[in-house]
């Protein structure tokens, strides 16, 4: 926001130079990027050219005696439209113009000159502002203008602009009544009421043109009819406030609207009423409809833009700029005004996806629906004062929003509490009275009224910001907090979890929890629905994540591009989803492994045994030992190898995922893991029991059985220790063959079996007859023993 100190005088008396202005304006939370003279050039006078001859050395330069009020200055000037009788203006020797250019006496061409007569351009003006005369030659100053008086302040061009980064939330600072508002609060100055009259003729616009609102993005419209307008070039106030602020002189009536603008915050849209069919309506566009705005560019709408439409097609982009076929020409002499609020969310979304614009930027942030009263008055009163306008008796009105104050109540003690002070309660009156907010007090409650124009003031907590601003952050004595202190704590299973996994030898890694919405639903058999983000940076992170493997993949994908081939991380996140209304999250434990896992010194090509023995050592180390298989019950993701994955079950239930990605996706072969902690932690364990280990010897058995190609090798080894009982310690599958000697379809599994007791050592006798109980209710089920 440009801030014309000028234009904010003229609702405000303040006597300060620009730069504390500046200062005071930071202190109480607007900080500014520049504060500067509109027109930044020095040692500027007004002159008149007495003389004017052709230089005897050159084609296009001119000798000039230049009469500055208390001398006459020699000046060659080198502009076309230079002559005798011209009042310019005069830079004079030491004179330092924008961009350092200094201004010295000396020759040109062996003639002298001292000093240099100045075009429009020369003084800094932004080019946008200039007019082609203004740069093919010197500025021409009305023949009134004073020999000797300063230039800058005849063209009313002394002015002083500080150009304000407002936060988000402070949209009644994008006007000038705004910041009259603030500044007036920070030197306790009232501010000066607009001016809004202006006279009506007897007619009626009701009578002959109407509004329909089609949408309930649409909150109030307010339309006038002006008649008989002349078109021509604005007052120079108007012009110049204008380009302090940014803005292009356009004529009058366009210059209006945008001073209008400014002034009040409130956009306003002016049509010409002749090229309207009697009415003027809101809605929403329809996909692919095509509109043509004032910038002479076909936009593409959605159904997501709000659109004026003269009840067939669409003429304007609503808060957003205008149609072409509506606009103000030079040949316009009857006006419908709109002024109006939207919709800010939708407003933002198309100015964002289309055109961005002076107009949007307010709309977004909300406005005061007082002030759309107030601009539309304002806008006639300008109209009939500076465009020769006649305003046509009454006013279209559509009007859902609510114009009383808000009501906020807030104790004083609460207020001094937050801030950490002790403000007496008449100095925390006092700022609501700066402020301009109205109150009561009843005991130790305050009942505030905010005016309408503070939108970004809704709860308690924003007054108390409010006092403490206003009443100054300086006036804040330092001291030490004083809170009560309590002992940290952090959750002991996550930090257990993760050392764990660390001394199994993987990295721990941070992911984003970002994804992209085609990545969202992979990995994972589960339903739900994925949560993407309204307005994401980037549409490679557009949607929360539910599986965290996503993320593992990414950093897999960032290390090989940089020649890492060994990776072996683990990450515990979050992962988040919706069922239904609810949304929910959950933390998971993931980890990736790939190429080569070194243990000691020696490497080792990691392979699906090495990432299932992590979610074993896992799985036994929370204390689920003899509780857990690996199952295969749901369809595997497609994003996995169909014959390297399984579900992990604990009590039956499913917590997690081990296996191999799919080659088909993934080149190398990658082995991933991912367990829904809070779904495993649920099930309760004992406490972990310890045993002495046996001062006996234990006996090692081998055993290999012939079964069908079909049958797993866990539900043997279920059977095996079903029938060995307790004297059982270990089974382990050491081979798997089938070929040669092996009838078709069926497969031999060798086991070595481990046997013992803490009591005493096992007899031959004993061992026999385990193995003959085992091989015994094997056969029954199918299974040979291998001869």
């Amino acid at each position: 926001m440009k801030l014309s100190t000028n234009f904010v005088k003229d609702y405000i008396d303040i006597n300060v130079d620009l730069k504390t202005l500046a200062e005071d304006m930071t202190k109480a939370g607007n900080e500014y990027d520049s504060a500067e003279n509109f027109i930044n050039a020095t040692n500027l006078v007004v002159g008149e050219v007495i003389e004017c001859e052709m230089h005897p050395d050159s084609d296009h330069l001119h000798v000039c005696k230049v009469n500055i009020g208390t001398e006459i200055l020699q000046i060659v000037c080198g502009a076309p439209n230079v002559r005798i009788g011209l009042k310019v203006i005069v830079a004079l020797p030491g004179a330092v113009l924008p961009g350092e250019f200094k201004i010295k006496a000396g020759k040109i061409r062996g003639i002298e000159s001292n000093g240099m007569l100045c075009s429009i351009a020369e003084l800094g003006l932004d080019s946008k502002f200039l007019k082609p005369e203004d740069k093919e030659g010197i500025h021409e100053l009305p023949n009134e203008a004073q020999v000797g008086e300063d230039p800058i302040k005849l063209m009313q061009m002394d002015d002083s602009v500080i150009d304000f980064e407002l936060t988000a939330n402070r949209g009644d600072l994008l006007s000038i009544l705004g910041m009259a508002h603030e500044i007036g609060a920070i030197y306790d100055k009232k501010v000066k009421e607009i001016d809004l009259t202006y006279n009506e003729t007897k007619e009626d616009i009701n009578n002959n043109f109407k509004v329909e609102v089609n949408t309930e993005n649409c909150s109030i419209f307010l339309a006038k009819r002006v008649e008989n307008v002349a078109i021509k070039e604005s007052p120079t106030f108007i012009r110049n406030r204008l380009m302090a602020s940014g803005i292009r002189p356009i004529n009058n009536v366009v210059d209006i609207s945008n001073y209008v603008m400014l002034e009040t915050g409130q956009p306003l849209h002016y049509y010409d009423a002749d090229t309207l069919k009697g009415m003027l309506e809101i809605r929403m566009a329809q996909n692919g409809e095509k509109l043509i705005t004032l910038d002479e560019i076909e936009r593409n709408l959605s159904s997501e833009d709000i659109v004026i439409s003269d009840g067939e097609k669409a003429i304007g982009l609503a808060g957003v700029m205008g149609g072409l076929d509506t606009e103000i020409t030079e040949n316009t002499k009857n006006i419908i005004i709109e002024s109006a609020i939207f919709e800010p969310v939708k407003i933002r979304k198309t100015s964002k996806d289309i055109l961005r614009s002076e107009a949007s930027t307010r709309f977004e942030k909300g406005l005061d629906p007082n002030r759309t009263y107030m601009a539309i008055e304002r806008s006639c009163n300008l109209l009939e004062k500076y465009a020769d306008a006649k305003i046509v008796g009454g006013l279209v009105k559509y009007d859902t929003t609510n114009l009383n104050d808000t009501k906020i109540d807030i104790t004083f003690e609460k207020i001094n509490k937050v801030l950490g002070l002790k403000i007496e309660k008449e100095d925390i009156l006092d700022v609501f009275r700066k402020l301009g907010f109205t109150y009561e007090v009843e005991n130790e409650t305050i009942h505030v009224s905010v005016p309408k124009r503070r939108i970004d003031i809704t709860i308690p907590e924003d007054l108390i910001e409010e006092v403490g601003r206003i009443y100054g952050v300086d006036n804040i004595e330092g001291k030490l907090p004083e809170l009560p202190l309590k002992q940290g704590s952090y959750n002991k299973i996550l930090r257990k979890i993760r050392n764990k996994m660390i001394d199994l030898g993987l990295n721990e890694t941070l992911s984003y929890i970002l994804v992209n919405d085609r990545e969202a639903q992979k990995y994972t058999a589960d339903e739900f629905e994925i949560i993407p983000l309204l307005d994401p940076m980037t549409e490679e992170r557009n949607t929360l994540r539910y599986s965290m493997i996503p993320s593992m993949v990414k950093i897999y994908e960032y290390n090989k591009a940089r020649n890492q081939k060994d990776v072996s991380i683990f990450e515990i996140g979050k992962g988040f989803f919706k069922k239904g209304e609810e949304y929910g999250e959950n933390t998971k434990l993931c980890a990736l492994m790939t190429g080569e896992r070194y243990l000691g010194l020696k490497g080792k090509k990691v392979d699906f045994y090495d990432i299932k023995g992590i979610t074993e050592e896992i799985l036994d180390y929370l204390g689920y030992n003899g509780r857990y298989s690996f199952v295969i019950k749901n369809q595997i993701p497609q994003e996995f190898h169909p014959y390297q994955t399984a579900e992990i079950s604990v009590n039956n239930d499913i917590v997690g995922i081990v296996g191999k990605l799919h080659p088909g996706n993934v080149k190398e072969d990658v082995y991933v893991l991912e367990i829904n902690l809070d779904k495993l932690l649920e099930k309760r364990t004992g406490n972990m029991k310890y045993k002495e280990i046996s001062k006996f010897p234990s006996v090692k058995k081998d055993l290999a059985v012939i079964v069908d190609q079909d049958i797993t090798s866990e539900e043997i080894a279920k059977q095996i220790k079903k029938s060995a009982g307790s004297l059982l310690i270990e089974s382990k599958v050491f081979d798997i063959y089938t070929g040669t000697g092996i009838e078709e379809n069926k497969k031999s599994i060798a086991y070595s079996l481990e046997f013992g007791t803490s009591d005493r050592t096992l007899t031959d006798e004993e061992i026999n007859a385990i193995l003959e109980k085992i091989i015994m209710n094997l056969e029954k089920q199918g299974a040979n023993l291998r001869k």
